[in-house]
């Protein structure tokens, strides 16, 4: 369920991201995992991007677009994001992981527009986004439709959503809960909650429900050796896909 606000934050998540907010960039402490899933999943959304909108443009490809960064935390995607081009507009309700994101953004010469905010609270200073970014969010909110509802509002005619998260199987559970958590200890315990695992069905729903049609899906992989990130058929547990709002008629994607 959503808050008394309306609202799909859930307290004990925004608790537990508050305790870990000043560990966001460094790239050996409990946010390590996220460095190097950050690299893997920028590939695929250059990708994506370039094919989407056409742009051959390989250390740029979406120069020209807005984008909105959903839960932006420290600020990693946003700024992977910036340097592709994008004008970039962070959101996140944890104001540790602003603050800092805003700081690391600060020193690295990179102008992104971070706001402690919600998404049901945003409001865009110049109408929708060409790209909103929902990646590893869906598994921390209350009241999955709601919230996508909310997300897809943010996506113009024509535009793109990306959605990464892990799916609710027992698989899963053991790996990227037990193991993950408990065994491998590479992310914090408490990180995720079985019950707020998201099956593929349960976020495309709601998204179809709001105008918005997954048209690209892959599943992820990880070794526990080499700790590398590879692109896999099956969705079993960690997946990413791509929904795209259809451009109405006599509106131009530039």
């Amino acid at each position: 369920m959503t808050d008394a606000s309306g609202e799909s934050v859930d307290p004990r998540e925004t608790a537990h991201y508050h305790r870990l907010a000043q560990a966001w960039w460094d790239p050996d402490g409990p946010f390590w995992p996220l460095h190097g899933l950050n690299r893997f999943r920028v590939g695929y959304l250059r990708q994506r991007i370039a094919e989407h909108y056409h742009s051959d443009a390989d250390d740029r490809p979406a120069a020209g677009l807005r984008v909105l960064d959903i839960g932006c935390g420290g600020g990693i995607l946003s700024e992977s994001m910036a340097r592709l081009g994008a004008t970039v507009t962070g959101i996140d309700p944890v104001a540790r992981n602003i603050a800092i994101a805003s700081d690391h953004a600060a020193q690295s010469g990179l102008d992104i527009d971070y706001r402690c905010e919600t998404v049901e609270s945003h409001q865009a200073s110049t109408g929708p986004y060409d790209v909103v970014l929902n990646m590893e969010v869906v598994e921390h909110v209350e009241g999955l439709p709601a919230f996508l509802k909310a997300c897809a509002a943010q996506v113009r005619s024509g535009g793109m959503m990306f959605v990464a998260t892990i799916n609710r199987t027992p698989l899963a559970g053991v790996t990227a809960i037990f193991g993950a958590e408990y065994v491998l200890r590479w992310l914090p315990r408490g990180t995720h909650q079985y019950r707020k695992l998201r099956r593929p069905a349960e976020v495309e729903a709601p998204l179809a429900a709001a105008g918005l049609s997954v048209v690209d899906r892959t599943g992820v992989a990880v070794s526990p050796v080499t700790r590398r990130f590879r692109y896999t058929s099956s969705l079993a547990v960690n997946y990413m896909m791509t929904a795209i709002r259809e451009n109405k008629p006599g509106v131009s994607l530039a």
